[in-house]
């Protein structure tokens, strides 16, 4: 099932790196990954990534929150798939 995380990360030296690494140990796979700087908000990256496996985000929204560079983490709906 394909699902969409909108994040919101720090600006901190391998943020990405360290989420995607998490996502892809979850068993899930990142693909369209969309992100841009907002220099009005502390210069926070606010990052789209669409997720693709075969268990529910759940768990991995949870333990992405964890992660001290990622300051929020949302499950957006996409098309045609259950949330």
């Amino acid at each position: 099932m394909q699902y969409r995380l909108d994040l919101v990360l720090k600006p901190a030296e391998g943020a990405l790196v360290r989420v995607i690494g998490m996502v892809e140990r979850r068993g899930f796979s990142p693909s369209n990954i969309a992100g841009n700087r907002n220099a009005d908000d502390a210069g926070r990256w606010h990052v789209q990534m669409d997720i693709h496996g075969t268990r529910p985000p759940e768990t991995l929204c949870h333990q992405l929150r964890k992660v001290y560079d990622c300051e929020s983490v949302q499950v957006v709906p996409v098309a045609g798939t259950p949330v």
